[in-house]
């Protein structure tokens, strides 16, 4: 995992408030997160060995981060600590319905550059897979990608946040895993259907990425490649806090390829774990582990039975 490492600070609110307006929250909260940090315990509850390539900055946010990912056995010797940032920060206002704004402010997340990570290509030809977001230096993030296509690994590209791309990079990404807006953008168009979704995954396509998977919230994933197109359902729940709804997709498709099942198969547990996330606060602390998803997929399978 290459990515992000934020201290989210969370307000909840019955609405995010108009521009001038001031608003009384529900509740406060600092969780750990970051898009990166968030996909990495994903993968990791869900059973895989991660080592994770990030920074923090030289302050308690950051001892904290360590310390929390830690704690969940993921490799930390390769996170850095920046002796001129602060650790990452993130704004989430989270309303009633379970929707989100967040404003995040880079911090150490940006004091990674391409030398650094070439300095450590020997640790990235080592993996089997690589995971990979957009809230890092795009320099250090190209050059790790070319790093890893190299040598022939893997790679999840999870485009976020939403930003142009050069075909070069795209054509060296293996699964591409962008939300509705984010495909749009990278299209260079207007995705808000289904339909909209699979013309801007086929630009992609073109562009060279080898599997475009389009996450479509509640109505789940459509996967488009060279062999078709094929949308894999989601499980419709009722949403608490969205805020790590795709890092928790992406973390599970990560583990669930590296465990040799296939790309349909790891979209539908993915798309479990993203429902199961969203059906509990913050980022971190609404990750699931193995059992409860295993579960959750075992109940929506017998209750279909039931209703066949």
């Amino acid at each position: 995992m290459i990515g992000s490492l934020n201290m989210d600070m969370v307000v909840r609110t019955n609405r995010a408030p108009n521009a001038g307006e001031t608003l009384m929250g529900q509740a406060f909260a600092l969780s750990p997160g970051g898009k990166g940090a968030n996909q990495a315990v994903a993968a990791a509850r869900l059973g895989a060995e991660v080592s994770m390539i990030g920074s923090v900055g030289k302050d308690t946010f950051g001892s904290e981060m360590l310390e929390i990912i830690k704690q969940e056995g993921i490799h930390i010797e390769h996170i850095s600590v920046s002796e001129t940032e602060a650790t990452g920060v993130a704004s989430i206002v989270i309303e009633e319905d379970g929707e989100n704004r967040i404003i995040v402010v880079s911090g150490a997340n940006i004091d990674l550059f391409a030398e650094d990570i070439q300095a450590l290509e020997t640790v990235i030809g080592q993996a089997e897979m690589i995971v990979m977001q957009l809230e890092m230096d795009l320099a250090m993030t190209e050059q790790a990608v070319a790093i890893a296509h190299g040598y022939g690994i893997p790679i999840i590209l999870n485009p976020a946040p939403a930003r142009r791309l050069k075909d070069e990079m795209l054509s060296q990404v293996t699964y591409l895993t962008p939300n509705e807006t984010e495909a749009g953008i990278l299209a260079g168009m207007t995705v808000d259907s289904i339909e909209t979704a699979e013309r801007a995954a086929r630009i992609l396509l073109q562009k060279g990425v080898k599997n475009v998977i389009v996450t479509l919230g509640a109505k789940g994933t459509l996967l488009v490649n060279a062999e078709g197109t094929k949308l894999v359902p989601g499980f419709p729940v009722k949403a608490i806090d969205t805020v790590a709804a795709g890092d928790s997709f992406n973390g599970a498709l990560a583990q669930q390829l590296v465990s040799g099942k296939s790309l349909e198969e790891a979209l539908r547990f993915a798309n479990a774990v993203g429902a199961l996330a969203v059906g509990k606060a913050g980022a971190i602390p609404s990750l699931p582990y193995l059992p409860e998803v295993e579960n959750f997929i075992k109940h929506v399978s017998d209750d279909k039975e039931l209703k066949s």
